[in-house]
């Protein structure tokens, strides 16, 4: 999970529901002072939420740009039912859709990015689109994400916590996880005041489902980079970012979806998975740079 600089909001920035034609999602919505240059839908990743780009809020919006951040359905504050097919990347997808069309209404043809899993579920998102018509976004961001399954050592926690889910419930599950990081001898970050709870709150707000659907397509997700290359080729200028190193998929496995696609590529440095929470400045730059 990424883990936010901060929690206050920039003053630009306000927290609010987004009703869609597919239910209510939590989001955090940031407006520029000025004349708005486009609009942005911000998708998070596994165990993540809207806040992991609050830090991209303020810089985004000085930049022009009116941003929307949300919690996918089943994570912290948009909620969802007890149901393994709310939670299919294709439903996922279904409700990155709906979204755009309610943002889309407001600004027109929006730029959209998915961070880690969130990059699937937008990829998803477009595939499905291009079914049906022309693409109804600017641009698209792949951020810390990757081809198609997670890197093995990943797959092999991610599939620890699967193994757990159905005996287990989440604060039991929090508990362990933190006795296993106490017990590494890792050092650990500091944390800014309030973000520690904000973690654990956070995940025990997860729909149980939700992890157990999405965790399943992470450790076994299938390569769509030549289909997604192909409705995007000429239509949909594309993005691949990432740090200089990642756990989830590898930057040389990154950096070679990004030729496949043909797409513009940074990678931020100083950053690991989460450019986003890790180095925002920077990342909020090379995003201003690609949507201008």
């Amino acid at each position: 999970m990424s883990t936010p600089p901060f929690l206050d909001l920039p003053r630009c920035a306000r927290a609010q529901r987004v009703p869609t034609a597919r239910g209510e999602f939590a989001a955090l919505r940031a407006e520029p002072d000025g004349p708005v240059r486009g609009s942005a839908l911000l998708v998070p990743g596994f165990t993540g939420s809207k806040e992991d780009f609050i830090a991209l809020l303020a810089p985004l919006a000085a930049a022009g740009y009116r941003v929307t951040a949300v919690d996918q359905r089943g994570q912290y504050e948009t909620g969802g039912p007890d149901d393994e097919a709310a939670y299919e990347v294709s439903a996922l997808g279904a409700d990155v859709r709906a979204l755009t069309e309610v943002l889309a209404a407001e600004d027109g043809p929006v730029h959209l990015l998915g961070h880690s899993f969130g990059g699937q579920v937008v990829r998803e998102a477009v595939l499905a689109a291009a079914e049906e018509g022309p693409l109804p976004w600017r641009s698209l961001t792949l951020m810390a994400t990757g081809p198609g399954a997670i890197d093995p050592a990943e797959a092999a926690r991610t599939r620890m916590l699967l193994d757990v889910l159905p005996v287990m419930g989440l604060e039991e599950i929090w508990q362990v996880m933190r006795q296993m990081d106490e017990s590494s001898g890792s050092p650990k970050p500091a944390l800014a005041p309030g973000v520690a709870e904000f973690l654990h709150r956070r995940w025990v707000a997860n729909v149980p489902r939700s992890l157990a659907v999405t965790g399943a397509h992470l450790v076994a997700a299938p390569d769509r980079v030549d289909e997604l290359a192909a409705v995007t080729a000429g239509t949909l200028p594309v993005l691949v970012v990432s740090g200089e190193q990642d756990y989830a998929w590898p930057v040389p496995e990154q950096g070679a979806m990004a030729r496949r696609l043909g797409a513009r590529r940074v990678v931020v440095a100083g950053a690991a998975h989460s450019p986003n929470a890790e180095r925002p400045a920077a990342t909020a730059e090379a995003l201003a740079a690609f949507w201008a």
